[in-house]
């Protein structure tokens, strides 16, 4: 059964304390028309492969370390960083430390 998302003032829960990030998850903790908010998981050592949304994309690093190559070239996304990438721009990710990531996509009408 699928999660509900998260309504217009409604509270979201992104981190706890005991959060298990030795396994792959992703939510979509809510989601519009115009937008989608995830929280997703990533431990060490797991990979996405190139890839590319439609729509801009923000990605926050809460915890841990992933490495994502985009524009040709690689770069660290530590605790506490964000990262912006345009619409349809390639890239690619790789958990170095178990990491929790909330990345929110601005989805493009007709995708």
């Amino acid at each position: 059964m699928a999660m509900p998302h998260a309504a217009s003032g409604d509270l979201m829960q992104v981190q706890g304390g005991a959060d298990d990030l030795s396994r792959f998850a992703a939510i979509a903790l809510a989601k519009t028309d115009e937008m989608e908010i995830i929280r997703m998981v990533l431990p060490a050592g797991k990979t996405m492969p190139e890839h590319h949304v439609p729509g801009e994309i923000t990605l926050l690093c809460l915890r841990g370390e992933v490495t994502l190559e985009a524009h040709g070239r690689s770069q660290s996304l530590r605790e506490g960083q964000m990262l912006y990438l345009n619409g349809g721009q390639a890239h690619a990710l790789r958990a170095e430390r178990d990491s929790l990531l909330l990345l929110t996509i601005l989805l493009v009408k007709g995708f």
